[in-house]
């Protein structure tokens, strides 16, 4: 794209670049580059349009990625608490996690645990799901303090929380849509 003119203003925060195209004829585009929002529009457009898109585009942006950022509700603390709770109702308290923590989104995973050091570790990918979802994910990984393999009797121990088959369709659907390519199997 042929940038003819750089203007660059500070609108509040963050820093605003707004760049301006001959080629570009109807749309405005908006994206963040680092800790400026650069905003893409027709040359032609008067300094007041301008004005009016790029307070459009901050606003619009800022809801997006308001939306995006994970909530807050559930800590590490919270969740190693909930698998104490789990354990206790499920696995006969029998599965004692060290620690629980949430960790950047998995590849290829939605979580995982080393039996050998009793830790678990969230994708963050999990911090949206509804808290029956997440709750099959800690019980999965809980039977993992007990049975390192996916065997028959792994399975017997995860199948005690009653919505795990609900749930595995739900990973699948949310890894499916999302195009993570996220596999139950860990």
């Amino acid at each position: 794209m042929s940038v003819l003119g750089r203007n660059v203003a500070t609108v509040s925060e963050p820093r605003v670049e707004v760049r301006r195209s001959k080629r570009r004829t109807r749309t405005v585009t908006a994206y963040r580059e680092g800790d400026t929002l650069i905003v893409l529009i027709p040359a032609r457009l008067s300094k007041a349009e301008e004005a009016h898109w790029v307070a459009e585009m901050q606003r619009k942006l800022l809801r997006g990625e308001t939306k995006r950022r994970p909530p807050t509700k559930a800590s590490d603390a919270t969740l190693l608490r909930r698998c104490r709770e789990l354990s206790a109702k499920h696995l006969n308290g029998r599965a004692e996690p060290a620690s629980v923590r949430w960790v950047a989104p998995m590849r290829t995973r939605w979580a995982s645990c080393t039996p050998s050091d009793k830790s678990i570790r969230v994708s963050e990918h999990l911090r949206d799901v509804p808290p029956w979802v997440l709750d099959y994910v800690l019980v999965h990984e809980l039977a993992h303090l007990l049975v390192p393999a996916h065997n028959a009797r792994f399975w017997e121990l995860v199948r005690d929380y009653p919505r795990t088959e609900r749930a595995i369709g739900y990973l699948e659907g949310l890894s499916a849509a999302a195009g993570w390519g996220i596999t139950g199997e860990d």
